[in-house]
């Protein structure tokens, strides 16, 4: 009876460890994506960035807030929202 307890027990601390392992696996994993995340983001901006002052004759001169007013007054015309609005449809029909 004692020998089966025993096994019993250090078969419970097994799979406790394997249960602790794998929970620092998720956690180191879900710490990945996050970077992969962080990552991806920082390169979108970077390049959606440069994209704008590719457009913006001396970029070096213009302010933040002259640029974010530009970009309001550019995205709250009526012809651009539905130029947005067909892109993203597109998009959605691309992605079925």
């Amino acid at each position: 009876m004692n020998e089966k307890l025993e096994k019993l027990n250090q078969e419970i601390a097994k799979t406790e460890a394997k249960l602790r392992r794998a929970e620092h696996k998720e956690k180191m994993l879900e710490h990945q994506i996050k970077k992969l995340n962080r990552k991806e983001r920082t390169h979108r901006l970077c390049t959606r960035g440069a994209m704008l002052e590719s457009h913006l004759p001396h970029p070096e001169s213009v302010t933040d807030v002259q640029v974010s007013t530009l970009l309001k007054i550019l995205f709250h015309r009526s012809d651009i929202r539905q130029l947005m609005e067909k892109i993203l449809k597109i998009n959605e029909e691309d992605v079925e």
